[in-house]
């Protein structure tokens, strides 16, 4: 049940950057199809932040201690670079325009993230 939250909240904090962000973009024929498009594209970057972020946490401990963890914003964006990749691999219609996008998206995902797991999270332990 844990995991489907997560998830929730993730898909929901795209659609928030796909919102406010030019060059961040969800497109389909229905709500129903952008909504299963987030849904996807939550879950591959739920994966890809699983896998890749503790080794680049790990191999970058330095870039995170001398920038006091500002390097975690350039990560976090290309992250959310990689998951667009790969949500074309997919065929979901999920892309980022670059970068700044990116870069401002990644912003977004987390603020809203967040704020939507301090009103629905609970508690959690990880």
């Amino acid at each position: 049940m844990r995991i489907l939250l997560k998830v929730a909240i993730t898909a929901a904090a795209l659609w928030a950057a796909t919102e406010l962000i030019s060059g961040i973009t969800v497109t389909g024929d229905t709500v129903g199809r952008r909504a299963l498009t987030l849904i996807v594209v939550a879950i591959v970057f739920g994966v890809v932040n699983a896998v890749i972020k503790p080794i680049v946490k790990t191999l970058g401990c330095a870039f995170y201690v001398l920038t006091l963890g500002l390097f975690g914003l350039i990560v976090n964006a290309l992250l959310l670079l990689l998951t667009s990749h790969l949500a074309g691999r997919l065929d979901l219609p999920f892309h980022v325009d670059g970068f700044w996008p990116a870069f401002w998206g990644a912003i977004v995902v987390g603020l809203v993230g967040w704020l939507l797991h301090l009103l629905f999270g609970g508690d959690d332990d990880d």
